[in-house]
């Protein structure tokens, strides 16, 4: 039986379950580990196994929550990452960001979750076609930003990454851009009329 064991104590979300995902993906892998430190991660990677198939078991230890999942080589992947219909191209989907924290309420948390939200956009693989970063989201794109590797990550073709120019210029940050291509609204309009697909947070 194939097995892995992986340490994801101390990662915020979605850490573990990416993490856990990415094992599962490269591999048939019979039995998988996880070990975690919170109840939100239990949850969420306890959930991921079971739409992979795994049957799932928990353990509380002194250092945390192990979390294991047991499957038959012969099951098929995970149903919520399998495509429905087979496509020649990928989808181009466009993501366009207008804020520098996601949701109402507190600041600190929507902070870290436009963090999470920027971090897991890789999942979308060749589908992400445009990030389009627009407003006080332009902040992420330019030197000693926290998110500025996420990005740099993420533009790894031409022009995957748009950062408007207006709203650069408005904040006095033109200069400090490290990664995109300096944009204006016509190009997002047309980006977004080509795209399959557009998401937006504003």
């Amino acid at each position: 039986m194939t097995s892995e064991k992986i340490d994801c104590r101390g990662l915020a979300c979605p850490g573990p379950v990416l993490k856990t995902k990415e094992i599962i993906d490269k591999s048939a892998v019979q039995q998988i580990t996880v070990l975690v430190d919170n109840i939100a991660a239990k949850e969420n990677v306890s959930r991921l196994l079971t739409r992979c198939g795994y049957q799932v078991e928990t353990v509380q230890q002194e250092y945390g929550v192990a979390v294991t999942g047991i499957r038959n080589v012969d099951e098929s992947a995970c149903e919520i990452f399998v495509e429905a219909a087979p496509r020649e191209e990928p989808r181009k989907i466009l993501v366009l960001v207008g804020t520098d924290r996601l949701g109402h309420g507190d600041e600190v948390l929507g902070g870290k979750l436009i963090a999470n939200f920027l971090a897991t956009l890789k999942e979308l693989g060749e589908e992400l076609w445009r990030l389009v970063l627009v407003n006080a989201a332009v902040k992420f794109a330019v030197e000693g930003s926290e998110q500025l590797a996420v990005l740099q990550a993420l533009d790894t073709h031409p022009s995957r990454v748009l950062v408007c120019g207006t709203c650069l210029n408005h904040f006095g940050i033109l200069e400090q851009k490290q990664v995109g291509e300096t944009t204006n609204m016509l190009d997002i309009v047309t980006a977004m009329q080509l795209a399959d697909k557009v998401i937006s947070l504003t």
